[in-house]
């Protein structure tokens, strides 16, 4: 409800965002609510595959906005990544959801967070637009989600890692809400430079 639905021009921005918050959760959910139904193998590598495929889908997605927002002022590289972007996501929507191992499925998303952190380094040294307070949240987004995803199997003598991860899932995609809350107020006033 805090999205600015009727303030921003591009409101493509708003729904990718809104979907990239809502995906993992409704996917994982399913995941987790059926993984003990008694069809066997195929149906849990199915609902395994669905839960892989809503955490690509707040990569993916999560992202768009980030890399809109970034490239503002070149309007024909913004267009480039974000066709790259969601061309190398498919690639990795396929990896992630056909992988047989969990360190398969972490390395299928390895180069979106690498872009993601070109993005960052472009921001912070080069011409990047955005606003400055939303950095700091991106960077604890992408913090969270990856411990969150290097958890499993280490905390499980004192808690559940599986349950850990989930946490600090869900608070990765809050800081991604709160990042882009940031930038969505910072572009309504925003002027790009003349050249």
């Amino acid at each position: 409800f805090s999205i600015p639905w009727m303030e921003v021009d591009s409101v493509w921005i708003c729904v990718v965002h809104y979907l990239a918050c809502l995906c993992p959760p409704w996917a994982s959910v399913v995941y987790h609510v059926f993984m003990n139904h008694v069809g066997g193998e195929h149906v849990y590598d199915t609902l395994l595959s669905l839960d892989m495929f809503g955490v690509c889908l707040v990569n993916t997605l999560g992202a768009l906005p980030i890399i809109h927002i970034t490239l503002l002022c070149y309007p024909a590289m913004r267009q480039t990544a974000l066709l790259a972007y969601i061309l190398l996501s498919a690639y990795g929507i396929y990896l992630a959801t056909t992988a047989r191992t969990n360190i398969l499925r972490l390395q299928a998303f390895l180069w979106q967070a690498g872009f993601r952190f070109s993005l960052f380094l472009f921001r912070v040294f080069g011409s990047g637009a955005g606003s400055p307070n939303s950095l700091r949240l991106f960077v604890i987004m992408d913090s969270l989600a990856g411990a969150g995803a290097s958890s499993p199997g280490l905390f499980d003598n004192w808690g559940n890692s599986h349950q850990i991860m989930h946490v600090m899932v869900i608070c990765s995609i809050i800081y991604l809400h709160w990042g882009t809350l940031e930038d969505l107020a910072w572009i309504k006033t925003y002027q790009c430079p003349a050249e």
